[in-house]
């Protein structure tokens, strides 16, 4: 009898436990988060990924082929049985506490204008779905590439051009991977701000370092770039480097695959460049 009813206590015990144990069902809420989950998350752990995984601007789209996804909504998450909601932006800003009401929880990517944010950000990710080794590993990853890019360009100056015709400067994670590899942004201002075409016309920089320019098909830029002969000619003569969206959209580790970019990107013949 004392064997049955150890035998029996055994069992209650394990099915008590059984739900702890449980895997998490983790889904995506957003492109950005799209590339944590994929990048950290055991496949079977996801329930969801976002609509827009398979984008030609999604890092990690390779690895979310064949897994589901679905819009970011309140009946698509719970439906999904998710656990846990990984989120950088989604349009409707009262949905993470909606899900934090219904059980679940909701890991949020932050803003990141340097490296040390995105390790911030790895860090806390990797560690809400139990991957913190994974994560530790991006990072090394990243900071190997950010070795490799350490001033390259010696303090070259160069101005950000968006194909939007935007630029930005200090306090962001684009002057950052700028600074990686040793190239100071032209853009005194913070944040982001159309550049002048006046600046441009009367002021060429001597180097420009071109984002989501790869991105348009067809060469669909900002009119002021499509419609400006000189302004192309410009764009021609002083691109370093072209980045695509994939590495520029989410504050994630391979910010630094920029770096690397504009690093390799300095011949021997402009290193003087300013």
């Amino acid at each position: 009898m004392l064997q049955l009813r150890c035998l029996a206590a055994a069992l209650a015990a394990l099915a008590f436990a059984a739900p702890a144990l449980a895997a998490p069902r983790i889904v995506s809420l957003d492109s950005c988060a799209d590339q944590y989950v994929l990048a950290l998350a055991p496949r079977g752990e996801i329930a969801a990924l976002s609509t827009r995984a398979r984008d030609a601007d999604s890092q990690e789209r390779a690895r979310a082929v064949g897994m589901p996804e679905q819009r970011a909504n309140l009946e698509a998450v719970l439906a999904s049985g998710a656990t846990i909601a990984v989120r950088y932006w989604t349009a409707d800003a009262r949905l993470p506490e909606a899900l934090r009401r219904r059980g679940v929880r909701v890991v949020q990517i932050d803003e990141a204008d340097d490296f040390a944010g995105v390790r911030a950000n790895v860090r806390k990710v990797a560690g809400a779905l139990g991957q913190d080794a994974v994560g530790e590993a991006l990072i090394a990853r990243m900071d190997a590439q950010l070795a490799a890019s350490h001033g390259a360009w010696a303090g070259a100056r160069a101005l950000y051009l968006t194909a939007g015709g935007f630029t930005t400067g200090p306090g962001t994670l684009v002057a950052a991977m700028m600074a990686g590899a040793g190239l100071a942004p032209l853009a005194v201002a913070t944040g982001y701000a159309p550049v002048p075409l006046e600046r441009l016309v009367l002021d060429p920089p001597a180097a420009l370092v071109l984002g989501f320019f790869r991105d348009l098909a067809g060469g669909r830029q900002h009119w002021t770039i499509a419609g400006n002969g000189y302004l192309r000619g410009l764009v021609r003569q002083r691109a370093i480097a072209s980045l695509p969206g994939r590495l520029l959209g989410c504050p994630a580790w391979f910010a630094a695959e920029g770096s690397l970019a504009l690093a390799q990107a300095r011949p021997q013949a402009r290193a003087g460049a300013r």
